[in-house]
């Protein structure tokens, strides 16, 4: 006898859509310099194999089928039209020399519906221009190369410029002050969304370094002395593997053979920031490893890290990245964790 289920038939599920990786897509217009696009394109558009996944999907978009690029170098072709920015989750603005001459109205348009439905938006050098001639960044902080600081400042009064400093982070709107802040900003970018340990893997691919705050000096003074210095890079390295331990701007003087005075000066010249400043840094960013590797407990992290307690753990991790431990855990730790 033939036995019939009483069971309807199983019917298969439809298998999850896996989500599209972020989309990065960057304006070329006329006249655009090719340095920052060439910074876009190696921190935002190059596969990842060694992450085993790729972190973006970019994009380029221009006006014109052909863009002739800063001084007529060279003509991009073959890119999408200006309409692809209407899909971007980041939207990289032109920036180009001519600072003075309005750029396109089509291209500001796009700027505009973009800052509209939430897009994040990123202006590399003279990049805030656009930002700025589009309406977006009224009442916004941002930076520009040092260069046009004070005609960005006089063309655009309400505007917070921060002059002199490396990028600004304002949420939604990011801006670099030019050439190598360029990448600076983009790895801080790369850090926000996906992690330090991603931040640094891509940074090691760029031989770049890992990780400059948005707050140092655009203008770094390197005087050629009668006498050359050594490099800084031994004592770094050599703290770099002792930032578990109490140590101190003293503590580098020394190992560097050096006042504390003479090293301060050093690290102005050759870095851009101050011993302090520096270690703290390397500190923080040790920490957020700690986490992002599964480590659960707060006191450990500070200590391991040399940062102290929990509590200056939350206040500088707080400061840096906008984030509580306990949030930067969720979005960046394993899930479970090491407990």
């Amino acid at each position: 006898m033939t036995h019939r289920s009483s069971q309807p038939p199983a019917v298969p599920r439809p298998r999850p859509a896996v989500p599209r990786p972020h989309r990065v897509v960057v304006i070329v217009d006329e006249n655009s310099n090719p340095f920052e696009l060439g910074c876009a394109t190696e921190v935002f558009g190059l596969r990842r194999p060694e992450l085993g996944r790729d972190l973006y999907d970019f994009r380029l978009c221009s006006p014109e089928p052909d863009t002739l690029m800063r001084d007529g170098f060279f003509t991009l072709t073959g890119v999408a039209p200006l309409s692809a920015a209407d899909s971007a989750d980041t939207l990289i603005v032109p920036n180009r020399p001519d600072t003075e001459v309005p750029r396109r109205p089509a291209v500001l348009d796009a700027v505009r519906r973009a800052h509209r439905r939430g897009t994040r938006l990123v202006g590399f050098c003279s990049g805030a221009f656009t930002l700025a001639e589009a309406g977006v960044l009224d009442g916004r902080r941002a930076t520009a190369h040092w260069q046009w600081a004070d005609s960005f400042r006089s063309r655009f009064p309400a505007v917070h410029l921060e002059r002199d400093v490396l990028f600004v982070d304002d949420g939604d709107i990011l801006t670099a002050a030019g050439s190598a802040a360029a990448l600076d900003l983009g790895l801080h970018i790369v850090r926000r969304d996906h992690g330090a340990e991603v931040a640094n893997s891509v940074s090691r691919r760029l031989v770049f370094a890992a990780h400059r705050d948005g707050g140092q000096r655009q203008f770094i003074e390197r005087p050629v002395p009668d006498i050359p210095e050594a490099s800084l890079a031994p004592v770094l390295a050599w703290a770099q593997r002792r930032l578990d331990t109490p140590l101190t701007v003293a503590d580098l003087a020394g190992r560097a053979a050096v006042s504390p005075a003479t090293l301060h000066r050093r690290f102005r010249a050759e870095l851009g920031t101050t011993p302090l400043a520096w270690l703290t840094g390397e500190r923080l960013a040790l920490a957020c490893r700690l986490i992002e590797r599964g480590e659960r407990r707060f006191e450990v992290v500070a200590r391991r890290s040399g940062l102290g307690t929990a509590a200056r753990l939350r206040t500088l991790m707080r400061r840096a990245t906008g984030l509580t431990p306990s949030a930067y855990r969720q979005r960046f730790g394993p899930p479970g964790g090491v407990g």
